[in-house]
């Protein structure tokens, strides 16, 4: 039987947070007045731990699911978050700031923060859209990817954190080129690897002492490139959704999409057709990779099976859904998807309902339905978590 999990719902615009039991509902916990960072999305931290950011308070928070005490830790951190990750341990995370709700790049703000010590720092870098990793093996190496110029500038950890007070502007160790249109960013703790996506492909850099060494360029082996990239920590592969088709968002309802796995181990990428229309965020389930697809046609959830099977599962229209004729992204409701590769559960949110349809992904079946206090606007965020599921092998916030 599939075992129990916590699942955690943030509608980002009312602010508020639940924590669910996975798959009976049972509310264990809620916060409001908690405004999340929808961009920086949720960190997974060992012992089933996750951290996030309020863009409204400007702290960054450490949340325990499965204790009595939801949050655990609070921390003072520059906003708005674009960008949450840490080191391998889960000790040391770093944040990057970048557009919010402003058309043009304003802040140049970075912030570290110890978690045993509850230490954090703020230094500036460049003004964007900023990536971050945070390499282990040694002293923790900061790793920001920066765009317009591309790069991946790398920091020393503790440098940072010693910073002095005042926000002083930082200038890195080292700067490896990259071109300019990177979005997307993963860490592979197993060979200390930090890699960043473009329209060329993933970027790969090893760690050696100090410094990083650029590899081999791995290649999307389609026109279409990814935007989004995630480690999967059980079958060590990395993973994005390859979008294609005309670039305007108002012929979004045209885009090709495609499910890109490429194995750590062997080398080799696998390309799968998802079907037309918007699909973006993934989620990794035990044996299977969860994605949401909408279109005017109609939505679905798509579940990729280790053995390369497809299954496509009808989900209920959303009113205030994206509709021909208009974007993807502006005044619209979306779906967020979540699993945990500890289950086979895989929960997808109802944006503008508040509601959360949990399916077990082995027959495609809804197991329950669930009703959040809010409506979940634009999809809200989610994350699954089952008891050191090995999801915080993925040091990258999601």
């Amino acid at each position: 039987m599939t075992a129990a999990a916590a699942l955690l719902v943030s509608d980002h615009v009312d602010g508020s947070v639940s924590v669910l039991t996975v798959p009976d509902g049972t509310v264990t916990g809620r916060l409001t007045g908690r405004h999340l960072s929808e961009h920086a999305g949720f960190l997974a931290l060992p012992e089933g731990r996750v951290a996030c950011v309020d863009e409204r308070r400007g702290e960054l928070l450490v949340l325990n699911p499965f204790d009595d005490e939801l949050v655990e830790l609070t921390v003072p951190v520059a906003v708005p978050a674009e960008h949450l990750a840490c080191d391998p341990s889960g000790r040391r995370l770093a944040i990057t700031t970048g557009l919010g709700k402003n058309i043009e790049p304003w802040s140049d703000l970075l912030t570290v923060v110890d978690l045993a010590t509850g230490e954090a720092a703020r230094v500036r870098t460049r003004a964007g859209e900023p990536g971050v990793t945070v390499l282990g093996g040694g002293d923790p190496l900061v790793v920001v990817r920066h765009r317009q110029p591309g790069a991946l500038a790398v920091h020393r950890f503790a440098d940072l954190l010693a910073a002095r007070p005042g926000c002083p502007t930082v200038t890195p160790d080292m700067v490896l080129p990259l071109p300019d249109d990177g979005h997307g960013d993963a860490q592979d703790p197993h060979s200390g690897r930090v890699f960043a996506a473009t329209s060329e492909g993933v970027h790969p850099a090893r760690r050696r002492a100090d410094e990083l060494a650029a590899e081999a360029v791995i290649p999307w082996k389609s026109p279409a490139r990814g935007w989004y990239l995630r480690l999967d920590t059980h079958r060590r592969a990395l993973w994005s959704t390859l979008r294609g088709g005309h670039p305007d968002p108002l012929r979004w309802p045209d885009w090709t999409n495609q499910a890109w796995r490429h194995d750590l181990v062997t080398g080799r990428t696998h390309l799968t057709d998802l079907g037309p229309g918007l699909v973006f965020r993934l989620a990794l389930a035990r044996d299977h990779t969860a994605f949401t697809r909408i279109h005017p046609d109609g939505d679905e959830l798509v579940l990729l099976c280790a053995d390369d099977t497809l299954r496509h599962v009808p989900l209920p229209a959303m009113d205030g859904a994206p509709s021909r004729g208009g974007t993807p992204w502006e005044g619209v409701q979306r779906r967020a998807v979540a699993a945990s590769p500890g289950s086979d559960w895989v929960a997808v949110t109802r944006g503008g309902h508040g509601e959360v349809h949990i399916f077990d992904a082995r027959t495609g079946h809804e197991a329950t339905r669930l009703k959040t206090s809010t409506p979940l606007h634009h999809g809200g965020h989610a994350v699954l978590r089952s008891w050191n599921d090995s999801t915080d092998g993925d040091p990258v916030g999601r």
